[in-house]
């Protein structure tokens, strides 16, 4: 099996970070997009308008690259995934209702940890302790920007809570579905079975769109696409640990657009915890690299020593 150059995978690495960056600059406009329209419409009609953005997004894919990579061999997971992804978007644009822009955002960034503990339960991966420390901090980070027991607390942080919950929850199913489904089957199923479900309620939450805000709910949609698409490139083409820490620029995005449009200015709590979450969910990405890298290599050294088996 022939090797990547290191020159071919500094520059497919570039390209990652570009992509990266730029998705993760479509997120931040996406909810921000959404906190405004969360305070004129239902959340649930805009949650439900960001899906079907999405699945715009893979019918447009579908006609340029064609229907082959659809077929899937997990149904079921699929369609668990898809429900996760609805009820998660759901939760997070209720939130941005009540809460600012740049504190959901920060709270929403457990999900790593939720990730690594639903790894160990679930699927019997170890934790170490150095893992189990970040995790920890990584927690604490979250309680000091949620500030429970003081006035500033609301119960729409509990909201991001279940949110990065059933995201994490979403990812662990991920890494399932990757071993038999193509990345394009799996956006198309989670497009659809969300927007299905969130379609299902629309009838009792509809309200008429303003003209003046068409044009708010096409941008929110569309920069939603946007960013799925980018990241689902950027992990195609580069280093997952190269290209997974720029997520946390989404902070830094969402400070600026909350200050810019809705006044909004982080206080000292909300950017230490940023920084505590940061930090400890930095070490848990370079953690799952490293033991990644690990795993690989001890699979490599078995299969050369097993006799017989074949030699690249």
């Amino acid at each position: 099996m022939p090797s990547i150059p290191p020159e071919a995978r500094r520059q497919s690495n570039t390209l990652g970070i570009a992509l990266m960056a730029t998705a993760v600059f479509f997120f931040a406009g996406a909810d921000t997009v959404a906190k405004f329209l969360a305070g004129a419409y239902h959340p649930l009609q805009v949650a439900g308008m960001r899906q079907v953005g999405l699945v715009g997004g893979v019918v447009l894919w579908l006609l340029l690259r064609g229907t082959a990579e659809l077929r899937t061999r997990q149904p079921k997971m699929q369609i668990l995934r898809g429900l996760c992804a609805g009820v998660s978007a759901s939760l997070f644009v209720i939130s941005l209702r009540y809460i600012p822009l740049t504190d959901a955002t920060t709270i929403a960034f457990v999900a790593p940890f939720f990730v690594t503990i639903l790894g160990a339960v679930l699927l019997k991966e170890p934790i170490g302790p150095r893992r189990w420390f970040a995790i920890v901090a990584g927690f604490s980070g979250t309680l000091v920007v949620m500030r429970p027991g003081f006035a500033a607390f609301h119960p729409a942080y509990l909201l991001v809570m279940g949110s990065a919950f059933l995201f994490a929850v979403r990812q662990v199913i991920s890494r399932n579905l990757a071993r038999t489904e193509t990345t394009v089957a799996t956006v198309a199923f989670t497009a659809g079975v969300s927007a299905a479900l969130l379609g299902l309620v629309q009838p009792f939450v509809w309200e008429p769109i303003e003209t003046g805000h068409i044009a708010l709910f096409v941008m929110y949609g569309a920069f939603a696409a946007m960013g799925e698409f980018l990241v689902i490139k950027a992990l195609e083409i580069a280093l997952a640990v190269v290209v997974a820490p720029l997520q946390y620029t989404m902070i830094l995005w969402t400070s600026f657009f909350g200050y810019s449009v809705f006044g909004h200015v982080p206080d000292g709590f909300t950017i230490l915890g940023s920084i505590i979450i940061m930090t400890s969910g930095g070490f848990t990405l370079w953690r799952e690299h490293q033991i990644g890298k690990r795993r690989a290599e001890e699979a490599r050294l078995s299969a050369e020593a097993t006799p017989g088996s074949p030699q690249e």
